[in-house]
């Protein structure tokens, strides 16, 4: 028997039943009444909102989407460097008021970018970054071969890359080791011309020093598709693009 949901508010007494939950997100208060739950399915590739609630029995099956977001997530991330390189939300916004102006187009092609997270969907962006005839700095705990990452580094080397490199792309998961792993040291370090783009998790920037950074022009800009809280109550317009 299978029962469909939209809102927690209206799962009720049921959750009391359920042996299986497939979800993106849900509260402790309703895996604290689900006595019956043993397995839990997300639909996310990561399972850290998850993993963290109080009231997840140990015994509970926790599995997750990883792999099946790399096209996607990839495109994203190709989406974000090319909008941010050819400034297209101020496009936007001078077309919606009848304003004809031109600048310099930037190319991604012989750009240096960087992948904070060599997962399945950081191969992805490799590859496609790649296609643009980009060269590609990975940076992951895990060192091993990919054929379409020209430079591979540890994350004790990431001030080193983040100096060289025209973008930085998260995509690494939230753990207690990457919260925040991107915060004045790294922002500091990168060139003024470059552009900082996370498709991970919010909470693995520090977004004061990030919001301090680019107003003070010390990066280019920032496309955030994550923020440590959803949705973010400050609107940010700092010449990058806030997703």
């Amino acid at each position: 028997m299978i029962h469909t949901f939209l809102k927690e508010e209206e799962i009720g007494k049921f959750i009391e039943k359920v042996n299986v939950l497939l979800t993106f997100r849900i509260s402790d208060g309703l895996i604290k009444r689900a006595k019956n739950l043993q397995w839990i399915q997300s639909m996310a590739s990561g399972v850290d909102a998850i993993v963290k609630l109080p009231s997840l029995r140990k015994e509970v099956l926790l599995t997750s989407t990883r792999g099946i977001h790399a096209p996607q997530m990839a495109e994203m991330a190709i989406l974000l460097m090319l909008s941010l390189n050819r400034n297209f939300p101020q496009i936007i916004r001078n077309q919606d008021k009848g304003i004809w102006e031109r600048w310099p187009a930037k190319l991604l092609y012989q750009k240096k970018v960087g992948i904070l997270g060599i997962g399945a969907i950081g191969e992805e962006i490799a590859r496609k970054c790649k296609a643009f005839g980009m060269t590609v700095f990975g940076i992951d705990i895990v060192q091993r071969k990919v054929d379409a990452v020209d430079y591979s580094y540890g994350p004790e080397d990431l001030l080193k890359v983040v100096q060289e490199v025209d973008y930085l792309i998260i995509v690494v998961p939230l753990t207690p080791q990457t919260r925040k792993m991107v915060g004045t040291k790294v922002l500091s370090s990168m060139k003024p011309t470059a552009f900082l783009i996370n498709i991970g998790r919010g909470e693995i920037i520090d977004e004061n020093a990030l919001i301090h950074s680019l107003e003070s022009g010390k990066i280019a800009g920032a496309a955030l598709d994550v923020f440590s809280q959803s949705p973010y109550p400050k609107i940010m317009h700092y010449g990058g693009l806030r997703m």
